[in-house]
């Protein structure tokens, strides 16, 4: 069923498989995997600075560059559910393209379809979106398109491939969220997208520090 627990993060070939929250209070940041004003969630933003399993332990130990460099790592990795195998490969494309490896890193991991599908709000999280993409209710231009990594172009149209998906209770209440801040290189008509222009690292730069995660993997 549409919104149900998926699982996300997890080691080199593995998506993280433990509690979300535990997850987020580790890397000290929301990392957008629970659903905003669900009481998890808002759990989650009382107890974020509570290191997990330390009992009451708010103080965080002081980081060695190494240490800071796999952090942010993490925290890119986990905010957009991937794999660790696939952030690398992402970072390699990224170092290829002309420009700033950073905003190209960025520019890649935004475009992903499961991304696409929660920035224009179509999903409460981009565990959902990812959900949604697999279970093929999302098309791009009009053909029916199950995966969530899948490059969307400049251009494309996103919408959902079946009229009833916007019938689900979930997809129709957060369709209905008129506070949802769609990024400008987007664009969103009713329940209906379109990537207007390429991604810029804005949206990722509020929550990650880009620079330790390009020398983590440039060493």
């Amino acid at each position: 069923m549409v919104f149900d627990h998926l699982r996300l993060g997890g080691s080199k070939s593995m998506r993280y498989t433990g509690p979300k929250n535990k997850l987020a209070r580790r890397e000290g940041a929301d990392l957008g995997l629970k659903t905003p004003g669900s009481k998890s969630h808002a759990s989650l933003l009382r107890r974020l600075n509570v290191l997990p399993g330390q009992h009451g332990i708010r103080k965080r130990r002081k980081l060695t560059e190494r240490s800071r460099q796999l952090r942010e790592k993490q925290k890119l990795r986990f905010l957009f559910g991937i794999t660790e195998s696939q952030l690398k490969k992402y970072f390699k494309r990224a170092v290829k393209m002309k420009g700033n490896t950073g905003d190209n890193l960025c520019q890649l991991l935004e475009k992903r379809l499961d991304n696409v599908v929660y920035r224009l709000g179509f999903a409460p999280t981009r565990t959902a979106a990812r959900q949604l993409v697999g279970h093929q209710h999302v098309a791009v231009n009009g053909k029916t398109i199950n995966i969530p990594s899948y490059k969307v172009s400049v251009k494309q149209q996103v919408a959902f491939a079946k009229e009833k998906t916007m019938k689900i209770p979930q997809v129709e209440s957060i369709l209905a969220n008129k506070t949802i801040i769609i990024p400008t290189w987007l664009e969103r008509k009713g329940a209906i997208g379109i990537l207007k222009a390429e991604p810029t690292s804005e949206e990722v730069e509020k929550q990650i520090n880009l620079r330790p995660v390009i020398e983590f993997y440039s060493r």
